[in-house]
């Protein structure tokens, strides 16, 4: 053991510091300031800190290193030596300025220490520091469809099949795609497992069809859907009966049914043309004419608006049409 007038000792925060000397020369860390009073090697002060505490597993490059400095000061002047460990991830460096690189360790809290030395040789003073990043796991970032597109037929008409194409953009080769199609109402009659497929839509006027494209070989099941609607079918007059020139009591048995007929649909028109005989009277059609709607007016009490009377083409012999037509619809008879 020695003694002297005056012995400095310093414990920092966050830091441990010791001073040891060589047992065979105590003397060595002492200077003579005079005859009568001697200094020893005071330990140094160290302070460690980092530019972040918290990072992501996932960061690259700069983004996983963090960048330490340790702050130490001799007070006795003599050189400082930097000492740098951590168990996990790597040092670069080793003066008072270092990184510690973390690029690919697991999600968890990891320490990276440094110890520092100080003196002349014969007795050294050290310091200790450490300090701690927790390294965070990085979001799961699901997976996106690629562009998925489902392109639906412009032309559309009754019973007449429809095309539906696909554009698909993924960016990868399209020769590994697989294309499964499927139609709401309909038939696929070309093209399944294709990017065009082209559907039988007979009897289906009035309903929409879907067509829904799944495509394989992506990392999800990207789908897409187009939807057609299909006309109805263009209203048509129907011809109800057609006669010659008949008896009166016969005429008026057809006239009955074709009555009937207008009174079960309120929202139909009738239409009855008279094409006049190349040798008949003149006048003739006319007069058959009036006579009928008389008849469909008075004696079956229709409302004289929804009788229409139209003048056909002559024929060898007086004939009497009647057709049942929808509202703004006329027939089109042989002229």
């Amino acid at each position: 053991m020695f003694r002297s007038k005056r012995l400095l000792g310093y414990l920092l925060p966050l830091a441990l510091a010791a001073c040891y000397l060589a047992p065979s020369e105590a003397s060595g860390q002492m200077r003579r300031v005079s005859d009568r009073e001697f200094i020893v090697n005071a330990p140094p002060s160290l302070t460690l800190t980092s530019n972040t505490t918290v990072i992501k597993a996932c960061s690259e490059g700069e983004g996983a290193q963090v960048k330490l400095n340790a702050r130490a000061a001799s007070p006795g002047g003599f050189p400082i030596r930097y000492k740098w460990s951590t168990p996990t991830g790597r040092i670069i460096g080793d003066g008072a300025e270092v990184v510690w690189d973390l690029t690919g360790v697991a999600p968890g809290y990891y320490k990276a220490n440094v110890e520092i030395e100080t003196g002349s040789g014969d007795g050294d003073c050290t310091a200790f520091s450490s300090t701690g990043v927790l390294v965070n796991a990085c979001p799961v970032v699901p997976p996106v469809c690629p562009n998925v597109s489902v392109v639906c037929p412009t032309q559309v008409a009754v019973d007449q099949p429809l095309t539906f194409t696909s554009k698909v953009d993924s960016g990868n080769d399209t020769n590994a795609l697989t294309y499964n199609w499927s139609v709401s109402v309909g038939t696929i009659i070309e093209g399944q497992g294709t990017p065009t497929i082209k559907v039988d839509t007979t009897g289906l006027a009035g309903q929409t069809v879907r067509a829904t494209l799944s495509m394989g070989g992506l990392p999800l099941e990207c789908t897409d859907s187009c939807a057609v609607s299909i006309p109805l079918p263009a209203p048509n007059c129907r011809k109800f009966d057609e006669f010659p020139d008949i008896s009166r009591n016969d005429e008026k048995a057809r006239l009955d049914n074709f009555a009937v007929e207008l009174q079960n649909d309120p929202t139909s028109t009738g239409y009855v043309v008279v094409s006049p005989g190349r040798s008949a009277k003149a006048g003739e059609s006319q007069r058959r004419t009036a006579r009928i709607v008389d008849y469909m007016v008075n004696s079956r009490r229709l409302d004289a608006k929804r009788i229409v009377t139209l003048v056909g083409p002559a024929k060898d012999e007086l004939t009497v049409e009647l057709w049942a037509c929808p509202q703004g619809v006329t027939p089109q008879t042989k002229r």
